[in-house]
């Protein structure tokens, strides 16, 4: 039984709450990578990577809630389960212990190019269905970019 319901046909409301829970579950891991190697980035740029990923953690935590409430408003439930995050999300695992400033650049940049590919591929599989969930995937994908830019410019 729908506790809520949407005017999205039940064939839209069926991709648009796919492409929102990958996103869901890829932002929720992006926010665990950055507080993890938040806590254990080592090396000469230290302050300056640390507070960066601060921003990255805001980012893919507002945009989190942002997603899994769109979800919610077409009827979908959202799942930010960490059993269902592990085991969906396009994150590769991160090491533990101490990383040093370079190392975590590169893996942000990476864990970003893997969540802004899910995005862009929500985009384009919302377009027809949900312009106004493509909306706010298309304003994630900017932020999530200018992010991806300045972690690529730490290690030229």
């Amino acid at each position: 039984m729908a506790v809520v319901t949407s005017t999205l046909t039940e064939a839209a409301r069926k991709v648009t709450g796919d492409a929102l829970q990958g996103v869901l579950a890829d932002l929720i891991d992006l926010s665990l990578v950055a507080k993890q190697v938040h806590w254990n980035v080592i090396g000469p740029r230290f302050r300056s990577v640390h507070l960066q990923l601060d921003d990255v953690v805001v980012t893919a935590r507002t945009y989190a809630d942002t997603v899994a409430e769109r979800a919610s408003a077409i009827g979908v439930t959202p799942d930010g389960r960490a059993g269902t995050v592990a085991r969906s999300s396009g994150i590769d695992t991160v090491t533990d212990g101490w990383v040093k400033d370079s190392q975590v650049v590169e893996i942000m940049v990476e864990a970003l190019e893997q969540v802004i590919k899910r995005v862009r591929d929500g985009i384009a599989a919302t377009d027809e269905p949900d312009p106004v969930t493509q909306d706010i995937l298309i304003g994630l994908a900017g932020d999530l970019e200018k992010h991806h830019w300045m972690f690529q410019a730490e290690n030229v």
